[in-house]
């Protein structure tokens, strides 16, 4: 399709946006480079682990470097549908999704080939939940974008990727790094390095919430089509976690599955209680909402 104009030469930016907002911190914050991240101590922690906790180590990088690949394949669509609809606003921010997810492949694949013993096996840790998520809804939620840009298809993409492997899986996976290392004083370059991807991925996360609000303000009768994508995907994300404890009869590192189901539906419910909220309400509201989020520090 050709063009016909140009916001820049005819409406200009608005840099009020929340997208705008959040593309600002990502110039700021989210220029980092994973092959600059110290990993010399961490290569002497890891020696000193216990087989078994070298186990829950390779299968948390396993599932993280897989689920960052699996994103950087996946996002271009979603990219494609906003560019599409003219959001250039939007869409700016978007471009450091995708910069910010082959960053996080690139550090997570630094640190087994470096650290870990660049294990290439890790697929063996892919149980069935995590097989469900990455290896068929991912996928047929954002592609499926290509051939249905619609609103409905926008809202099972964004709530699939960032409600639901973002939003409960990968916070639910740094906490377990955090819980793990933090209280044993263990690898601070792995640590460092997540930390930085944590603040990444809050930015992902307001930018989905901010578009699924979007998406339900201007199409309210599509609330139930976010609500049962929601609730089809949450049981496999919970699986996740129950699978990888249930792996060991002696959780490494003294970590309680219950502890970690408690973190990931309270992850769940404060963005969905967000989302609630949205119905109804007007884009100016949800504007104002979104900017105060981010600039409190929280995206």
């Amino acid at each position: 399709m050709q063009h016909t104009a140009f916001a820049t030469t005819t409406r200009g930016l608005n840099r009020d946006l929340p997208p705008m907002r959040l593309y600002e911190k990502a110039k700021k914050l989210g220029i980092w480079n994973p092959s600059e991240i110290d990993f010399s101590q961490d290569k002497a922690d890891w020696d000193s682990l216990a087989a078994d906790e070298k186990d829950l180590m390779w299968r948390l990088l396993g599932l993280f470097v897989s689920g960052e690949e699996a994103v950087t394949l996946d996002l271009l669509p979603l990219i494609g549908v906003i560019a599409a609809e003219g959001r250039i606003e939007e869409e700016m921010y978007l471009t450091t999704f995708l910069f910010e997810e082959a960053k996080h492949t690139d550090f997570f694949r630094r640190f087994l080939d470096e650290v870990a013993g660049g294990r290439v096996d890790l697929e063996t840790y892919h149980a069935e939940n995590y097989r469900f998520l990455f290896y068929d809804a991912l996928p047929a939620a954002l592609l499926l974008l290509k051939d249905d840009a619609s609103p409905a298809a926008q809202i099972r993409a964004s709530v699939t990727y960032n409600m639901v492997v973002e939003g409960v899986l990968a916070e639910t996976g740094y906490h377990a790094f955090f819980t793990a290392l933090e209280r044993n004083n263990l690898m601070p370059g792995l640590r460092r390095g997540i930390s930085l991807l944590k603040q990444d991925e809050s930015r992902h996360i307001a930018y989905g919430i901010y578009l699924l609000s979007r998406l339900v303000a201007e199409h309210p009768d599509l609330w139930d089509e976010l609500q049962t994508q929601m609730n089809s995907l949450l049981p496999a994300a919970i699986g996740v976690i129950g699978d990888a404890f249930a792996a060991y009869e002696t959780v490494p590192f003294g970590l309680v599955e219950e502890d970690f189901i408690n973190y990931a539906m309270d992850q769940f419910s404060k963005r969905a209680e967000r989302l609630e909220k949205a119905r109804g309400a007007s884009l100016d509201e949800i504007n104002r909402v979104t900017k105060t989020i981010i600039e409190s520090g929280d995206a």
